[in-house]
């Protein structure tokens, strides 16, 4: 997927997204935070320290770049944005178009000044995480159990191995172009939260508020859940053997339970650990994927089998021989392919905590996805040259079986234990990008503010202030999982927490058949309303800065898939379809009780402040915009 480039910025300029990013992270002489900071009213990680930064001050670069001086970026700018880009910045946009939100436009979480908020923590003010630290998140949670396990939804459908391969390349170019558009809106709004951020300033603060109500109940622990319960049968196979099938299924629950327990535990301590083993994990799962096509290779050129005959279909039979005509068997097997992939959206839920995110970003799409796509293809030519193409259009355990065909039960053993070890650091992803997801639900006031707070106290503070009363070893692991400037715990623990107790009642219930017809409506209808957003964004803010831009064809091929793939649903399954809508449409009465209600609460708020003589000073006009 080609990346086009934005060639607008100047080298040693500062457009307003550095500037916030700067600022973000320092407070001023005495490093303390405003009390706007600890306000979710504000969206209090996205602002700039209000207070101490006159627009109107010479020295002020925002103020120059717009009254006059040295140019600007061409990007325009936000006063009271959900973004909180700066408080110093002027308008995004006047578009005021029905149904669309300007970036400039407050939501209404952000019009209403109520206390408590998130004690003045923000993970955007420590920007942690790398280009290296995205791409494990990214390949971590696409590279799951699919591609070791059950590739047979593609090659049972379409009939032979030659449309099989066109089908998973097909499908990781459709992935690309959804991990291409949603590069883009992550560069031109680097918040955490992915699409919740995006549909709530392009198509309103309604539709955000729907995607986290589906997102943060069904679809991010759901298919954690998923992901759980296989890693715990593979871990039982490994050690059990061929048992494992007539095991009782609350031994492959439990085992998945204690991943999903230890994997919340691991991300409570620190973004280092966590992005860490994901990083590490990543390796490992390259490493076992270049083993298989190695492998693959080897047998086919010896004819090297442990058991029985070496496998000849590769040999005897066409590879397009057999190929389906039916339509509809394409479109499921394009569906289970792009299930596959499905992933490529992750690092967006954590593009606040990029420490370059316009750089970082899509270097990470365009570099994940072309692997993940090779890597794909090799793994199923190699399965093709071991194992018959009956056993792969029946195996739900491919991976075990090419070991045992090459190496016996220990070459079972080794891959059932590299498939969970797959599973963990897809989950591994899964629970840190989740995380932030509710975190940002809360800041934004779409679920209580104190299941956003950081770390284990309200204060949220790190404990880096008591390193050096430490012994020497306390020093050495501290320093070793520890980040760097939080210390220990400075993480959305309340929101890990939340997670992982939605995903074990996920789990506990184990009827996965329905969740997988509703992930696949729901999560596909949001894609592409979200990517139909970038289409819009474009026509409405056609000069926001936009670090990296795709072409435009890249989102018009991404929704056209989109509406295809949900009109197979609607009329295939038009009962599982009702039942998403309805579920989507429960959170309507939601959304109005808990955001806009809020509203007037804030409006109150105002007139007692009015009322009291209170006001706030003549310069900070960003406030009175915001509630007016």
């Amino acid at each position: 997927m080609p990346a086009q480039y934005s060639s607008s910025l100047q080298p040693n300029g500062r457009d307003s997204l550095e500037l916030a990013s700067l600022a973000s992270s320092s407070h001023g002489p005495d490093d303390t935070y405003s009390d706007t900071d600890s306000r979710p009213s504000l969206s209090s990680s996205r602002k700039l320290s209000l207070e101490q930064d006159d627009p109107l001050d010479e020295g002020n670069p925002a103020g120059r770049s717009v009254f006059g001086g040295r140019p600007g970026h061409g990007r325009s700018y936000s006063v009271t944005s959900n973004f909180d880009f700066a408080a110093n910045l002027f308008p995004l946009s006047s578009s005021a178009a029905p149904g669309y939100a300007p970036l400039g436009a407050p939501t209404s979480a952000a019009r209403h000044s109520g206390g408590g908020g998130l004690g003045g923590a923000s993970l955007e003010k420590h920007k942690t995480l790398t280009y290296l630290n995205g791409l494990g998140l990214i390949i971590g949670l696409i590279i799951g159990s699919g591609i070791f396990s059950s590739p047979s939804q593609v090659n049972s459908n379409v009939g032979s191995p030659g449309a099989a391969l066109i089908v998973w390349a097909v499908a990781g170019v459709l992935a690309w172009t959804g991990g291409a558009s949603y590069a883009e809106l992550g560069g031109a709004i680097p918040l955490n939260g992915g699409s919740q951020a995006y549909l709530s300033k392009i198509l309103g603060e309604l539709a955000g508020f729907l995607f986290t109500w589906v997102a943060v109940l069904v679809l991010k622990p759901g298919s954690a859940a998923i992901i759980s319960i296989i890693m715990g049968e593979y871990l039982v196979r490994a050690f059990i053997g061929a048992d494992a099938e007539t095991i009782n299924p609350w031994v492959n629950k439990g085992m998945g339970l204690v991943g999903l327990f230890f994997v919340t535990f691991i991300n409570c301590i620190s973004t280092r650990l966590a992005t860490r083993i994901n990083d590490a994990l990543m390796f490992l799962k390259f490493i076992a994927l270049i083993g298989v096509t190695v492998l693959g290779i080897v047998v086919a050129a010896t004819g090297f089998s442990y058991s029985d005959d070496a496998n000849l279909d590769w040999k005897t039979h066409e590879w397009f021989e057999g190929t389906s005509n039916d339509l509809s068997h394409w479109a499921v097997a394009l569906y289970a392919g792009l299930w596959a992939y499905d992933g490529w959206d992750n690092t967006n839920y954590v593009v606040g905590e990029f420490r370059n995110p316009s750089r970082d970003l899509p270097r990470v799409i365009h570099s994940a996805m072309p692997l993940v796509i090779i890597c794909y293809l090799l793994a199923n030519v190699s399965y093709f040259l071991v194992l018959p193409m009956a056993t792969i259009n029946s195996s739900n355990t491919i991976a075990v079986k090419f070991g045992s065909k090459v190496f016996g039960p220990i070459g079972a053993l080794v891959f059932a234990l590299i498939v969970s070890a797959s599973c963990f650091g897809s989950l591994n992803s899964s629970t840190f990008t989740s995380s932030r997801l509710v975190y940002a639900a809360a800041k934004e006031g779409y679920v209580p503010a104190f299941i956003g707070r950081i770390g284990v106290g309200s204060s949220g503070a790190s404990g880096t202030s008591t390193v050096r009363s430490r012994g020497w070893i306390s020093r050495k692991m501290h320093n070793l999982l520890a980040d760097e400037d939080t210390g220990l715990f400075f993480t959305p623990v309340n929101a890990l927490v939340f997670n992982a107790l939605l995903t074990a009642a996920y789990v506990a219930v184990g009827e996965f058949g329905e969740l997988l017809t509703f992930y696949g409506v729901a999560g596909y209808s949001f894609y592409f309303l979200t990517v139909l957003g970038l289409i819009i964004l474009r026509v409405q803010e056609p000069g926001l800065e936009r670090p990296y831009k795709t072409w435009i064809t890249t989102p018009v091929i991404f929704c056209c898939v989109s509406l295809f793939l949900l009109s197979r649903a609607v009329f295939a399954q038009p009962l599982h379809t009702l039942i998403v809508v309805a579920f989507v449409l429960t959170g309507i009465p939601v959304f109005f009780w808990r955001i806009q209600g809020r509203d007037q609460v804030g409006t109150r708020r105002k007139r007692e402040m009015s009322s009291s003589g209170r006001s706030d000073p003549g310069w900070k006009f960003w406030r009175r915009w915001a509630s007016g």
